[in-house]
């Protein structure tokens, strides 16, 4: 009797802390997802409803079929989502390119001043685009590039978060294979694409997570460089529903939940890949 009272005390904090726990995640993970459902119940409604006081998940009024249909069906909205899909495919196929030889380089070969490159790499992550905005601005005004795709991939095209975070994979790789690889002849290219290339998928489908997540949602430098609405992406489009006298919120939200819907469904495909990717990246030194 005194053994299972003994047991009953000393699982009682266990299953205290994992209440505790439970409920914790359980908050985080609301406060997360409360402004997707905020978001969804908003394009639902008319406009004079999306800030009343009351608030309500459920519209009183429903305007959803209007609102999802001047959307997708009052505008050319595939024009759209194909520029913003071309744009952020433009921008990662080169991140790529340029990241994983600069990362290979920066995790397997010696070289003077590598530590230095690696701290340069470090100190760019701190950069912001707004920083560098002007200057850019200024360069493709000159030389004709605006309003073009090219303007909107351009400023991207060289990712140090790629660099560092493929680095920290490739460190992992065992070096006695690439020093095999060399003996056989392999130049340090086909040992990036033959060998260490395929082991590295997870990375790169963290990393394309990430940066077809900020490509698509960014806002900031095509609302700059785009002035044509053939070239608009479907971020910059939910500006079309926004005025100084009038702003259709029922149809802007509309808009953001059509806009969000394909990088959810696209990170529900990669979940897996992209933990692992961050798993293995994580515990690199």
């Amino acid at each position: 009797m005194s053994s299972i009272s003994l047991s009953l005390r000393s699982y009682a904090p266990r299953s205290v802390w994992s209440l505790i726990g439970t409920l914790f995640l359980f908050l985080g993970a609301w406060v997360m997802v409360f402004p997707f459902i905020w978001m969804v119940s908003s394009s639902l409604k008319p406009t004079d409803e999306v800030y009343d006081a009351n608030f309500s998940i459920i519209p009183r009024t429903f305007k959803g079929f209007e609102n999802y249909y001047e959307v997708l069906f009052n505008q050319p909205y595939l024009i759209y989502l194909m520029n913003s899909f071309l744009v952020c495919c433009g921008i990662l196929i080169v991140q790529l390119i340029t990241a994983v030889p600069a990362a290979y380089a920066l995790a397997k070969l010696k070289f003077r001043g590598s530590s230095i490159l690696f701290g340069t790499v470090i100190a760019a992550l701190t950069i912001p685009i707004n920083v560098t905005s002007i200057p850019i601005y200024v360069a493709l005004a000159k030389t004709g590039l605006l309003d073009t795709y090219l303007a909107m991939m351009l400023p991207f095209f060289i990712s140090v978060f790629a660099i560092f975070l493929f680095r920290q994979f490739f460190r992992g790789f065992p070096d006695s294979i690439i020093d095999a690889a060399r003996v056989d002849g392999f130049s340090e290219m086909e040992i990036i694409l033959r060998l260490v290339l395929p082991s590295a998928v997870p990375a790169i489908a963290a990393f394309s997570v990430f940066s077809f997540v900020a490509h698509w949602n960014d806002l900031y430098w095509p609302l700059i460089v785009v002035t044509s609405q053939d070239k608009m992406t479907a971020t910059l489009s939910m500006m079309q529903y926004q005025s100084d006298f009038d702003t259709d919120y029922g149809r802007t939200f509309a808009s953001a939940s059509v806009v969000t819907a394909p990088m959810v469904i696209a990170f529900l495909f990669a979940r897996r890949l992209f933990i692992r990717g961050i798993t293995m990246t994580g515990v690199k030194g």
